[in-house]
């Protein structure tokens, strides 16, 4: 399945609660249940004003699809065609 990086801006997101990050977390599991194994969450970075979420979709579709559901802001959807980390200088 394609991975893709979802760019968030949500202004004050790193002053987020650990009880807000919970409930945001649970809506979006919840989503991903229903949708099924069509579409993955791994993880998602909060900075100060922006969240960058990394899922693994169907399609790119699919993601505005989620988000669309719960209300999550999208400002960009770029889709993974590497990674690399300090092993890959080995």
């Amino acid at each position: 399945m394609p991975q893709y990086v979802i760019e968030r801006h949500i202004p004050g997101a790193g002053a987020l609660s650990p009880d807000e990050l919970r409930l945001i977390s649970r809506k979006a599991c919840a989503i991903l249940d229903r949708l099924g194994p069509r579409i993955r969450w791994h993880q998602s970075l909060v900075t100060d004003d922006c969240v960058y979420c990394v899922y693994s979709a169907e399609s790119e579709a699919l993601v505005y699809e989620h988000s669309r559901e719960g209300g999550f802001p999208i400002s960009r959807v770029s889709e993974v065609r590497a990674v690399i980390d300090p092993t890959t200088a080995l």
